[in-house]
């Protein structure tokens, strides 16, 4: 036994590294959080995917993005004022945005999957800084898309989906509950 230890030294230690690697580093990366939600998502695990995505601070980024795009030009006041709605606002809309995105995806809704190809660009493209990690990757529809993650508590969500409202203008009359929200109606 020794003698084959010692011949196969470096294959072993490969193998340990190889192992560490796959055990302790891998499940702490933000890729490995992409790849869980879409394995959720595709079991329909709604409890499961939702906990992928922190929806208080993706609603609050997309309150943000509606409020500087809306506002562009205005006034600093009526800025003020739409970020104070948007903070107050963010709980409320973001337990509706997480219900029904737990029920859709329990669902096996179509526009809840994830496909491969976006996920393979998502992973390919992303770009990790310390605690946050940002990816771009056009769908298969030909659409781009910008998704950051963050990472507390040792979990990677995501919190920021620029152009959310596009998104949201693409649901079917399902969404009703998101559409009667001030703030995510599918005005354009």
């Amino acid at each position: 036994m020794i003698r084959f230890t010692l011949r196969h030294l470096t294959t072993i230690a490969i193998l340990a590294v190889i192992c560490w690697w796959g055990l302790f580093y891998v499940p702490g990366t933000p890729s490995y959080a992409i790849v869980k939600l879409k394995l959720a998502v595709d079991g329909r695990d709604g409890n499961a995917a939702v906990g992928y995505v922190d929806f208080r601070q993706l609603v609050r980024n997309a309150g943000y993005e509606y409020v500087k795009r809306k506002e562009a030009g205005g006034s600093v006041l009526g800025e003020m004022v739409g970020d104070t709605a948007v903070t107050a606002l963010s709980g409320p809309v973001a337990a509706l945005a997480r219900s029904w995105a737990e029920r859709q995806v329990s669902n096996g809704a179509r526009d809840v999957q994830i496909p491969g190809l976006a996920l393979a660009g998502a992973i390919l493209m992303l770009q990790r800084d310390g605690r946050t990690a940002h990816t771009e990757f056009r769908d298969n529809r030909g659409r781009m898309w910008s998704i950051r993650l963050s990472q507390e508590d040792g979990r990677w969500r995501i919190v920021e989906v620029k152009g959310i409202r596009r998104l949201l203008a693409g649901l079917g009359p399902a969404d009703s509950q998101l559409q009667a929200t001030p703030g995510l109606s599918r005005g354009r």
